[in-house]
């Protein structure tokens, strides 16, 4: 009662402009810790392709989005830079289509829109946001100028939610020999997935502030009392370096209307159709030391 009781103090303490005058941007940070591990002991690949796949990891794991906000709506966007020619292709590519596209909110209806490109077709995700269970801890400190909330909730990993798969090592000698032959295996054929254990359930850390009344928060993130500032999920952190509250330059905030409409569980059956295609290609001894990254 009395965490409830302090939440309640905050909201009632803070200055709230009016409701149709809200609107907001917040710039966020991401980074994701990554095992290179995977790499070890490879013969097929070769110093110069590991740098490469390091480089490109490195640029898939920190990046930078804008939050655009109302009172009942948001988008997030991912602010990306310009792509020199060639690159995009391959498991590169690939992989850039698992991360969130352009995503648009609506709280009052509880959906969400979702544009992204898989090998130049593009698709518009349209679901329920999904319903986090928020327990607020009680806990405070200042993130910036703003007083933030603690709050912990536990979601299940996604499918294809490689940043938090675990390399898989063994145990005792018997056991690291075995999982060395069937990373062996795993990378000749091109399915990486065999050397590593995915979490069914991943807890994630939030620190909102109540400061900024709205229920948005980066990504799929949201549903608390105020803005979300900072996350830590598993190995990821999205952190909140700028916030702009009623600019006088607004941009409205709307969903996308282009691409092929589907369901997110349509759209993760047709691109894990896409990966094992490719990974027949890239793998099987025929793609093996090409170098496609």
């Amino acid at each position: 009662m009395k965490k409830i009781l302090f939440v309640i103090t905050l909201l009632l303490g803070v200055h709230v402009v009016n409701a149709q005058e809200m609107y907001g941007e917040a710039t966020y940070m991401s980074k994701v810790k990554t095992d290179m591990s995977w790499a070890e002991g490879n013969r097929d690949m070769t110093p110069e392709r590991r740098k490469r796949i390091e480089e490109n990891m490195k640029k898939m794991n920190e990046k930078i989005y804008i939050l655009k906000f109302n009172r009942t709506e948001s988008t997030y966007k991912e602010e990306v830079a310009l792509e020199a020619p060639g690159q995009g292709r391959g498991w590169g590519g690939m992989m850039g289509t698992m991360m969130a596209g352009d995503k648009y909110k609506n709280i009052t209806d509880g959906t969400y829109t979702e544009q992204r490109d898989m090998m130049g077709k593009t698709f518009l995700i349209q679901d329920s946001l999904p319903q986090l269970e928020w327990k607020i801890t009680g806990e405070s400190r200042k993130i910036g100028n703003y007083t933030a909330m603690r709050a912990t909730a536990t979601i299940p990993s996604g499918e294809f939610d490689w940043t938090n798969w675990r390399r898989r090592r063994g145990g005792n000698e018997e056991e690291k020999a075995a999982q060395k032959k069937k990373d062996s295996i795993a990378q000749a054929s091109g399915d990486l997935t065999a050397m590593f254990d995915k979490p069914d359930e991943i807890e994630v850390v939030a620190w909102f502030t109540p400061e900024i009344p709205v229920q948005h928060g980066p990504g799929i993130y949201g549903g608390l009392p105020g803005l979300i500032l900072e996350v830590n999920a598993g190995n990821t952190t999205l952190l909140c370096s700028k916030i702009t509250i009623n600019p006088e330059e607004r941009e409205e905030i709307k969903a996308a209307k282009k691409g092929d409409v589907v369901t997110q569980k349509e759209y993760d059956a047709t691109l894990k159709q896409k990966m094992e295609e490719m990974r027949q290609r890239w793998g099987g001894g025929r793609g093996r030391g090409r170098g496609r990254d």
